[in-house]
Parts: structure tokens; C-alpha cells; sequence
């Protein structure tokens, strides 16, 4: 990690956007009726705008000084981001409980909830509510 000059803040927030990113690729949706089914990933309608929050996200890791943390405007944009790829996630899966009746039955796939969680995880990594510890150990005297 010393090595790519990232540091740790913006670095996770890069996995965690990644993360999210390729639940954009995973099954969000699918409808089946009688034996067959079918389904779509996340790169269609309320998805796409998890997509910007991925681009939002690595906007502001790669923006500014890239050897230090988050300052406060960066740290907005990538607030922003992570809040992007949380509703779009969320309000796909609002649309899509919209969605029913009759003989046809609609569930959620794997995609839509990585994605959430990558959101979800990725504001509260960025707040500070989630703290990673430091593995770095002290000299020895």
C-alpha cells in the first residue's frame, strides 16, 4: 500500500467503489413466469445512477493531492458519490417492489444488495463511522 503513494481513506474508497461497480454487472432483477425467467443488471434505469456515484467516487479519489486524505471538498464529492450508488440501488428496488400482480412474479438479485451495501458502507466509511486500526507496530527499543 506505501508503494501507490494512496492513501488509506482514499484507497478503500476505491475498492468499495469497485465493489459496487461490478454489482452494476450482477443480476438485479428478474421476472419469471411459469418455467421460464429472465432478468437485467443494474445498468438500466434507477442503476445508472449508481454508475455516476462509482464515476463521483473516483473523481474525487484521483482529485487534488492524491498523497493525502480526503480534504473537505473531496470528501463532499465522494459523500456524494456513495450516496449516488446507495439511491440508486435503493430506488431501483422501489421500482421494482412497485412492480407485480398477476401471474408473473418479480424478485431482486444479488447485484441490488451488494450494491446497497457497498453504499451504505462507503458513507460510513467516508463519515468516519467506520475506523480500520492501524497494523503498523511500534519499534522495538
Amino acid at each position: 500500500m506505501e508503494n501507490l503513494n494512496l492513501p488509506k481513506q482514499k484507497l478503500y474508497s476505491l475498492i468499495i467503489a469497485g465493489v459496487a461497480l461490478i454489482a452494476l454487472f450482477l443480476k438485479w432483477w428478474s421476472v419469471g413466469y411459469g418455467g421460464f425467467s429472465a432478468g437485467t443488471n443494474g445498468l438500466k434505469s434507477w442503476g445508472l445512477v449508481s454508475l455516476l456515484g462509482v464515476g463521483a467516487v473516483a473523481a474525487a479519489c484521483f482529485m487534488g493531492d492524491k498523497t493525502k486524505e480526503f480534504d473537505a471538498n473531496t470528501k463532499k464529492i465522494a459523500m456524494a458519490g456513495f450516496g449516488a450508488i446507495a439511491l440508486g440501488a435503493l430506488l431501483f428496488f422501489l421500482r421494482i417492489n412497485s412492480i407485480g400482480g398477476g401471474y408473473a412474479s418479480v424478485s431482486t438479485g444479488i447485484g441490488l444488495w451488494i450494491c446497497l451495501a457497498a453504499g451504505l458502507a462507503g458513507l460510513a466509511w467516508v463519515f468516519g463511522l467506520i475506523k480500520i486500526p492501524d497494523n503498523k507496530k511500534p519499534p522495538v527499543s
